[in-house]
């Protein structure tokens, strides 16, 4: 992973802190002992009044001293409007939280775990890549807990239910999961997209298990159901459209060395497996010279796509006019990492990157309110208005993101700080929803504690202020800015200091 790159790291840090109360709804900040480079969403477990508990996958990618691992955790995330702004505060960056449970299962997996993707219809199954050929299946349900063991020993390895064969090259990144069936596809640098079925494993995945009677000592092999070729040299990324069991997308990065084909671009290519292994769609040049890192497919419009590069530049495609990017935004300082699409939210998606910066876009963001004259054209380095919300609480690159499926405006993320002398740190959030309301909705429900936002006396409150009056009083600090009221205007001077401590920490 590149080093960290963005505004000076300590400045954007503390920005981001003071602004804590006033944009999150919820936050969990858990210090992990090794790096992780991928993390997930698990089933919900118990819905309470003020907490939902929601299991967790994490892997821990370590030196070799001991062994890398898949992990089961079990995170408590407080339910909307509960937090208050001193509990938003409370969370310490160095250390494990209450609210992160200590593994309730632990696998030890054949090398680092680079990707977790799980079935949506078995979400206890995942399926992880690593720095090999072979991808591995693991009912997390079923297999042996292995906590505590150090012993690297290839013999003490956990035997994954399945191992997915056919690439003939390392398969590091690229790799979904369709929400319509059981199909896994994975992308290596043997520029080969291969699908596989895992339809006929599905009654022994399902299987729950609860101790090591039974279990096999050698996994079951699968070849794949269809090979597409197509690309030039590695897959990056590759996503189904969600709904679909044979349309999929796959960005690849230019070939290097004296070797390569002058005519080799950086291309996303469109799949259908109905029509044969050839892609149905050449999307060339999709970032100029520049490696395409990730892509996403839209689950509410079935022709949008997005794809992050190496320069940090987004782009949103509509796959029925792909001679130009339907939208284009350049805000990331540092390589794009993931993007991926909202499940409850048609146009937002999220971004992540090498400078610790997680974005939150609107693609539907109104413009400018005002009946007078149009405004002034934006300088190219202005923040894009379509930028919602900005997470600036890592220290370092963030590898990897989830929305919450079960948890609107929710996300998980990872950063890996090994090369800042630590392990990682997931995050666990909720945004503020006066940041995505409409604005009449906002301006409607803070009116009661006007005294208290124009004044700051807490005398006019008959209660402590919580998450919900911390974030009224950021909100009149000063008069409201052009864009979008609910995001903006709700964040008032809190964010506009934000913005100047860190070139851009949050965006208003």
């Amino acid at each position: 992973m590149a080093a960290s790159v963005g505004p000076p790291k300590e400045a954007t840090h503390q920005a981001w802190k003071r602004m804590v109360p006033y944009l999150y709804d919820a936050l969990v900040s858990h210090a992990l002992p090794w790096p992780s480079l991928a993390v997930r969403w698990g089933p919900v477990l118990e819905e309470g009044p003020k907490r939902a508990r929601q299991r967790a996958y994490l892997s821990e990618q370590t030196d070799g001293s001991v062994p890398n691992l898949l992990m089961a955790v079990d995170a408590d995330l407080p339910r909307p409007r509960t937090a208050t702004a001193d509990h938003l505060l409370a969370f310490s960056e160095h250390s494990k939280s209450p609210y992160v449970s200590k593994p309730v299962k632990t696998v030890i997996h054949p090398g680092e775990v680079n990707r977790i993707r799980e079935l949506p219809q078995q979400p206890h199954v995942l399926v992880t890549h690593t720095d090999a050929p072979q991808l591995y299946v693991w009912n997390m349900e079923a297999q042996p807990d292995k906590a505590g063991i150090r012993n690297t020993s290839p013999k003490l390895h956990s035997v994954a239910d399945l191992v997915l064969e056919g690439h003939k090259e390392v398969a590091e990144f690229a790799l979904g999961v369709s929400s319509a069936a059981p199909l896994v596809a994975s992308g290596g640098r043997d520029a080969q997209v291969l699908v596989w079925d895992l339809a006929s494993h599905a009654t022994s995945l399902a299987l729950p298990g609860s101790d090591d009677s039974g279990r096999a000592t050698a996994s079951t092999r699968l070849q794949p159901v269809h090979t597409l070729m197509g690309h030039s040299s590695t897959i990056e990324d590759v996503c189904w459209l969600p709904g679909s069991d044979a349309e999929l997308a796959s960005p690849h990065h230019l070939p290097c060395g004296p070797s390569a084909p002058a005519s080799d671009d950086s291309s996303l290519l469109l799949w259908d497996t109905r029509r044969g292994g050839a892609p149905v769609l050449h999307v060339a040049k999709a970032h100029g010279s520049q490696d395409v890192h990730c892509v996403s497919w839209s689950p509410h419009r079935q022709d949008l796509l997005i794809t992050g590069a190496a320069d940090g530049s987004l782009k949103v495609w509509d796959r029925r006019k792909t001679s130009s990017p339907a939208y284009f935004f350049r805000h990331h300082a540092g390589a794009a990492t993931v993007v991926e699409w909202s499940p409850h939210a048609a146009s937002a998606f999220a971004s992540a990157g090498e400078d610790r910066l997680l974005c939150v876009w609107d693609l539907d963001a109104p413009p400018p309110d005002g009946d007078g004259p149009p405004p002034p054209k934006r300088p190219k380095s202005a923040i894009p208005q379509q930028l919602l919300f900005q997470h600036a609480g890592h220290r370092a690159a963030v590898v990897d993101l989830q929305w919450n499926p079960h948890d609107p405006w929710a996300l998980l993320s990872v950063a890996d700080e090994a090369g800042e002398g630590g392990g990682g740190t997931l995050h666990i959030w909720r945004i503020s929803d006066l940041v995505y309301r409409p604005a009449d909705e906002v301006v409607a429900e803070l009116e009661p504690y006007r005294e208290y936002i124009l004044t700051g006396n807490e005398a006019a409150l008959s209660h402590k202020p919580s998450s919900l009056d911390a974030a009224g009083a950021a909100a009149a600090q000063q008069p409201s800015g052009p864009g979008r009221s609910s995001a903006a205007d709700s964040r008032g001077g809190a964010a506009a200091e934000a913005d100047a401590a860190a070139g851009g920490a949050v965006a208003s």
